[in-house]
């Protein structure tokens, strides 16, 4: 607008500071922990699902602890951080949906699946939620014909959401330091299944 040089703004209804908003965060693992950190000086509020976290272990990250539904019906952002398993697939669907405000907006950058992508579709049609906001979808790349990505409502990335200068080094940096563990009979210090891991005496880790 400003290059138009169009004057007044550029949507008749201003948005919300974000001092007054509740942000609902599904999933308190380590990117969880550091979204509530980045997000607490920000808003107003930090509710949190995570059936495998304490009400003391949110507290003390200054968030409070609440069960999915009354995460969703508080929240005017609610942002998925949990990981894709048989219990988390379609944990938001069409009833998860018709329970979040009017004006709330969906963040989802953990797996697409975990969000029922058709049932989403039809919400943001509907307006039974304001917006999402996705860098993940159930089948990626999403198809050239992918109905989300031709809503107004939408804003979508490749799965990118972490790019960046240092990313790009970092991540083949940790490879190969892990690798080095590996040669060098150590245990890798990156690894997600670790219970399954066997030290190299044949034992447990």
């Amino acid at each position: 607008m400003m290059r138009e040089r169009k004057p007044g703004s550029p949507n008749p209804v201003p948005p919300s500071r974000l001092v007054t908003q509740t942000l609902g965060i599904i999933g308190m693992g380590n990117i969880g922990r550091v979204v509530v950190q980045k997000a607490t000086p920000f808003v107003e509020k930090i509710l949190v699902f995570d059936p495998y976290l304490s009400a003391e272990k949110a507290t003390e990250s200054g968030a409070e602890k609440v069960e999915l539904n009354d995460l969703l019906r508080r929240s005017d952002f609610v942002s998925i951080h949990c990981p894709l398993t048989e219990e988390t697939r379609h944990l938001i669907g069409t009833e998860q949906l018709k329970l979040m405000k009017p004006t709330a907006y969906l963040i989802n950058m953990a797996r697409g699946p975990i969000v029922d992508q058709a049932a989403l579709y039809q919400a943001l049609v509907d307006k039974t939620i304001a917006g999402a906001a996705l860098d993940v979808f159930e089948q990626e790349p999403p198809p050239a014909d992918e109905p989300l990505l031709k809503l107004d409502n939408v804003i979508g990335t490749p799965h990118i959401s972490s790019w960046s200068a240092e990313s790009f080094v970092q991540l083949r940096q940790d490879v190969v330091k892990n690798v080095v563990d590996i040669l060098q009979g150590r245990n890798p210090r990156l690894i997600v299944n670790s219970k399954f891991l066997v030290s190299t005496n044949g034992q447990k880790a």
